[in-house]
């Protein structure tokens, strides 16, 4: 039996994901014919939150006991990143750690487009620290991995607006290539069903996922507009006026998230998160999910929330 394991199963990736293979598991096509070889695990904070599942196990990333008693027997993992938080990069490095020692033979990580120790977007660089931390461990015990470096998501920018409708930032006529969560979940699903087929084409790949065009939020605005039941607008922000606005609405926020939250803007502002690929296409066989599509694709899930 080939298991694979499925972080964040009561979140948008990780839940699309683990629903997705389960239900091919189920019918005839491309997983047919592992039927009986192949298992699902789920590794949620939550047990009473997870979907049904014959395999359900509670972990926490930052306990490196309970993940190594979860991981163990697990062929082929998915590590959606953990929730935005301080100690980020300690329960990355701790988790990634628990999951080489007990075995695990393949991790998929989501990580962000443009990842680097001095990357615009700040919560990019824990993303950097993440991928270190992954290359460390693999070349200690041999595992291997694939790296899927996501733009921001696309059914998740319109709902950074405040509560009369305005998205507010220093992003001026920056471009962003967001890519919806749903292509994410499909590239996720497809490594991890080809990797535990036996395939070797995704070990040591890092691949940047995209939408299918860059947009100005101005753009993002008018667009989501149409489809939701609301305006959106975008206005523009000096840093300033970026910073004094967020603290202000929300009294006592710390500064590493609030350079997280203008650093979003900024990092669109100064080009980095502009790039198109074409990996979405390529490795699904279908195309890019648009803003429009992504929006509907969202509205069948949990309420949207920040990453």
């Amino acid at each position: 039996m080939t298991t694979i394991g499925i972080t964040g199963a009561t979140g948008a990736i990780g839940g699309r994901v683990a629903r997705t293979l389960d239900e091919a598991l189920g019918r005839e096509g491309a997983l047919a014919d592992q039927r009986g070889s192949l298992g699902l695990r789920l590794l949620v904070r939550d047990v009473a939150r997870a979907p049904d599942a014959d395999d359900v196990r509670k972990i926490s990333y930052a306990d490196r006991a309970s993940a190594l008693e979860a991981l163990r027997g697990v062929d082929v993992l998915l590590m959606v990143s953990a929730a935005e938080d301080p100690d980020r990069r300690t329960q990355h490095r701790t988790f990634v750690d628990a999951a080489a020692d007990a075995g695990v033979g393949h991790l998929v990580y989501t990580s962000f487009a443009g990842a680097a120790p001095d990357a615009t977007f700040t919560l990019g660089r824990d993303h950097a620290d993440a991928e270190a931390a992954i290359a460390d461990a693999c070349a200690r015990t041999g595992m291997t991995a694939t790296l899927l470096r996501d733009n921001f998501y696309a059914d998740l920018l319109p709902f950074f607006a405040d509560a009369g409708g305005a998205v507010r930032g220093p992003a001026g006529s920056g471009r962003v290539a967001a890519v919806a969560r749903a292509d994410v979940a499909d590239v996720a699903t497809l490594v991890l069903a080809e990797t535990a087929g036996g395939s070797d084409a995704h070990r040591g790949a890092a691949y940047t996922l995209t939408g299918p065009e860059a947009l100005t939020l101005t753009e993002v605005a008018a667009r989501a507009t149409a489809v939701l039941d609301h305006e959106v607008r975008f206005v523009d922000e000096t840093v300033e006026e970026a910073y004094a606005s967020r603290a202000a609405a929300y009294p006592g926020t710390p500064d590493w998230q609030l350079d997280a939250w203008v650093s979003t803007y900024t990092a669109i502002a100064d080009g980095s998160c502009a790039e198109v690929t074409d990996a979405v296409a390529t490795l699904t066989g279908h195309p890019a999910r648009t803003l429009e599509e992504a929006l509907a694709e969202a509205a069948a899930w949990e309420a949207p929330r920040r990453r």
